[in-house]
């Protein structure tokens, strides 16, 4: 049944494909800032996932091994990012909208000769008949295997984080790194270590944005995903499974405002394309409006960086 030309199935079956990217990205990002650490570059990150795997991809003809590309590409960048900032203490808002810059241009200069092709296809995960299912099949069973991935590692970092001791340690890292120095953790070891979960996160969200959800290269492909991917984690105050709704939201006014146009709907096509980041930062004022709930969920030692002789 359709509501004015737009069927319910499809559209939450196109947002749960639309929330992908942000969805990896941010679950990165919150593993980063659960560690203390700041990192403003997931935009850079992202694009250079997104050419890394295409590039990958294309030179392979295997979309698994673009993804791994991807992840990789972006988890170098992010490298460069936890060189600067652990090792070399250099500021992490700064470093982190550098990355951005560079990640941008560096993509830009790497995709000159990717413009035009297209990527392998990756193919859907064969349910057989539980994908001809009335309206569930639509929804459930007709995807491809990253948007079941995704929510896999949303799942399994809120398990680590909640009940395991890596889970523990890196919580205590974000909180004081004095104190779990302290204790003979070694803090700047993890930060990296989470620096670079973070950035191959972005990559597979930056790769899935250039061989799925477009596919195709062009310059800014990542338009902006990067930093709603930020915003979505002080929305999710930065507990994993409030960045899966908050995924899903961001995706769901993406795929409406598009379904929107297609309906012949009577708004300004430049409102309709505002409205997610409009939503977004409606969101992000009200989660925090009240009573600084987001800012008081936030880790402790949030961007500071560490030395271990102080």
């Amino acid at each position: 049944m359709d509501f004015g030309g737009i069927n319910p199935a499809v559209l939450v079956a196109s947002l749960m494909v639309a929330s992908v990217p942000i969805m990896l990205a941010a679950i990165g990002e919150l593993v980063v800032e659960k560690a203390g650490v700041l990192n403003l570059g997931v935009e850079g990150m992202m694009i250079m996932g997104a050419i890394c795997g295409f590039i990958t991809a294309v030179q392979t003809g295997s979309p698994f091994l673009g993804f791994v590309g991807g992840a990789v590409g972006a988890a170098g960048l992010s490298l460069v990012f936890a060189v600067l900032t652990q090792v070399l203490q250099a500021n992490q808002v700064a470093t982190g909208l550098a990355l951005t810059l560079f990640g941008l241009g560096l993509s830009s200069l790497m995709g000159q000769g990717y413009v035009g092709i297209k990527p392998p296809l990756t193919s859907q995960v064969p349910f057989g008949p539980l994908a001809d299912l009335p309206v569930l099949g639509r929804i459930l069973f007709n995807h491809d295997p990253m948007v079941y991935l995704s929510i896999i590692i949303i799942a399994a970092v809120w398990a680590v984080l909640k009940f395991s001791r890596m889970g523990l340690v890196l919580r205590a890292v974000g909180e004081s790194h004095d104190a779990a120095h302290a204790l003979g953790y070694k803090v700047t070891r993890i930060r990296i270590l989470a620096i670079l979960f973070g950035g191959a996160m972005a990559g597979l969200g930056g790769a899935y944005l250039s061989l799925v959800r477009v596919p195709q290269w062009t310059d800014g492909i990542t338009a902006g995903a990067g930093w709603i991917a930020l915003a979505i984690v002080v929305f999710a105050s930065w507990k994993p499974w409030r960045v899966l709704i908050g995924a899903y939201l961001f995706g769901g006014i993406s795929v409406l405002q598009l379904n929107l146009q297609a309906a012949g709907a009577r708004i300004p096509v430049e409102y309709l394309s505002m409205s997610p980041y409009v939503i977004t930062i409606i969101v992000l004022v009200i989660m925090s409006s009240g009573k600084g709930r987001a800012s008081m969920n936030a880790p402790a030692a949030l961007g500071q960086n560490f030395h271990a002789s102080r």
